[in-house]
């Protein structure tokens, strides 16, 4: 039994793989966002990182911030730009 061929780097299969993935990626920001979209009030805009959090949170999870922007209006600008984009920022969750 042998193991199954990865695609060489650069290879059509590897770039279609990650074009995949990518696509993959903006489908899941775009379900978060919408999510956001639907009850804004329930979320905040942090001003240190701009990431998106709850509203009941004190602090930034992600850059441990304590200022942020609770406007519904400034939320759901957030909620769309970043739906509009690629994940450019570590999260917590990514450093262990």
């Amino acid at each position: 039994m042998t193991a199954p061929e990865t695609p060489a780097p650069g290879s059509p299969e590897d770039l279609e793989n990650a074009a995949g993935a990518e696509q993959e990626h903006l489908q899941e920001r775009a379900r978060k966002a919408q999510k956001i979209l639907e009850h804004p009030e329930n979320y905040k805009v942090c001003e240190g990182c701009d990431s998106i959090v709850t509203a009941r949170v004190a602090t930034c999870p992600n850059c441990h911030g304590y200022r942020f922007e609770s406007a519904p209006q400034a939320v759901i600008a957030q909620a769309k730009l970043l739906a509009a984009r690629a994940q450019t920022t570590l999260r917590a969750e990514d450093l262990f």
